[in-house]
Parts: structure tokens; C-alpha cells; sequence
């Protein structure tokens, strides 16, 4: 099976991340899919963006979780990566869901709640997508374990993976524990023996951040697929590795 190029917050090299510029250039970029992420605001609303806090993205200061969406959707997501870009927003997931269904794009949702355990964020994220009729399109990703335990009554309805970064880890062994259909692990954890046993067990393997053409051709020999914060290069790397 051909690997999929998969959108780290959109192109996130070419616009600030997790935001619809991101997501639009990826798409044009060619992507298969576009990997995002949830946290809950204060009146418990997915929104789409990476830290706890919307310090280092936005011209605010803060937890997201002390924020109305209406209080973040007044903050300048863009200007912080460039002036072209003043006046971007916070996108809600409803809004991205909405933006994605048209287009032939899988979805990976990762649920930010391995330092802030949102309660209910997964069924939240769940009725949301439900409620779109997307949840074939779906990939939910967590590092938290209890999270991906939560999400295991997901499991026969939409796809779920485990996030791992730590070598400490045996990837493999909780994947079949929590019998997860994907794993997304760090470049640094590529490595023939946990990729081919995952494999046998039909576990997806999804390398990230994989930005240089070397580290996607590794994974693609490997028959992973990677999420890039260039996704462009990616479609370009893949298509001189099949010729």
C-alpha cells in the first residue's frame, strides 16, 4: 500500500500552524491527511492548536482552558509567524470539520490531554465528528494511555493511535495491550524490529516529524506513513521513491 503524507498542523513550515491557511496550503500541497490538535476551552469547546497556553502562537496570554471560544476567536493567530498572515484565527473544530468534508482528506485529531486531562475531551471530540458523519475519515491519537484506554470504546466506529515518543516505552507491547489500529512514533524510534513486528500484528506505523528527504525515505521504505510539516517535499520525495 502507497504511504500517506500526513500534514503536521498543516504545513506548518509555509503558514503558522493549525490554522486554515495551514490546512488549505496543505491541501494543495497534495496531502493524503491533516494531523491537528484539541484542546477544550472554558465552555467546552474543541478548538484547534498545539500548547496549553496561547502564548507562543497568538498575540494573547493564557490557558486555553480559561477561554471562551469567543474570547480566543478575538486573538491574531498569525502575526506571530508573519505579518501576511495578521488577523488569522482559532479555528473550532465544527468549523474545520465543516472546511474538510468536501475535500477527500483523513483527519488526525490528537487529543492535546497528556499534561491538561480534559474530562470528557474524548466524547466530546467523538460526538463532534459523529455529528459530522466523518468518523470513517478519523484518526484519533493521544500520548496519554488512559485517554487511549477511554477512546477504546471508539474502537469498531472510527481508528484509534498511540502517540510515543520514549524510547523507554515498549511501543509495541501497549499497542497490542491497548489494542490500538495505529501507532505514531518519533522519527527516533524508527526502527526495523518494532516497525515489522507492528506490522504483522496489521498496526499502522506513522513516523513523525519527518522534514528532511532522507528521513522520508527511510520511512518509506519502511512502508510508514509520515507526518511532515512539509507536506509539498513529501509528495515530491514519494513520488521519485515509487519511479
Amino acid at each position: 500500500m502507497r504511504p500517506s503524507i500526513i500534514a503536521h498542523r498543516g504545513a506548518s513550515n509555509f503558514a503558522p500552524e493549525n490554522t486554515l491557511p495551514a490546512f488549505q496550503l496543505a491541501w494543495e500541497m497534495g496531502a493524503d491527511a491533516i494531523e491537528t490538535d484539541l484542546h477544550l476551552t472554558k465552555d467546552g469547546i474543541p478548538v484547534l492548536i498545539h500548547d496549553e497556553t496561547v502564548n507562543r502562537t497568538t498575540n494573547g496570554r493564557g490557558y486555553v482552558q480559561d477561554f471562551t471560544l469567543a474570547e480566543l476567536q478575538m486573538l491574531d493567530a498569525g502575526a506571530k509567524f508573519s505579518a501576511a498572515y495578521s488577523g488569522t484565527g482559532i479555528l473550532d473544530l465544527a468549523t474545520f470539520l465543516q472546511w474538510a468534508k468536501p475535500k477527500p482528506l483523513k483527519l488526525n485529531l490528537e487529543l492535546k490531554n497528556n499534561k491538561i486531562d480534559y474530562p470528557h475531551l474524548e466524547e466530546i471530540a467523538y460526538e463532534y465528528v459523529s455529528a459530522a458523519g466523518m468518523l470513517d475519515r478519523i484518526i484519533f491519537s493521544t500520548f496519554n494511555l488512559d485517554s487511549v484506554k477511554r477512546l477504546g470504546r471508539y474502537r469498531e466506529k472510527t481508528e484509534i493511535a498511540m502517540l510515543a515518543s520514549r524510547k523507554a516505552l515498549d511501543v509495541y507491547a501497549l499497542a497490542k495491550e491497548l489494542q490500538v489500529h495505529a501507532v505514531h512514533i518519533k522519527h527516533t524510534l524508527m526502527k526495523p524490529a518494532l516497525i515489522s513486528a507492528c506490522h504483522k500484528e496489521k498496526i499502522a506505523v506513522r513516523v513523525f516529524t519527518v522534514n528532511t528527504e532522507a528521513m522520508m525515505l527511510q520511512a518509506f521504505n519502511h512502508h510508514c506513513d509520515v507526518i511532515t510539516d512539509k507536506p509539498g517535499t513529501a509528495v515530491r520525495c514519494l513520488g521519485t521513491y515509487i519511479k
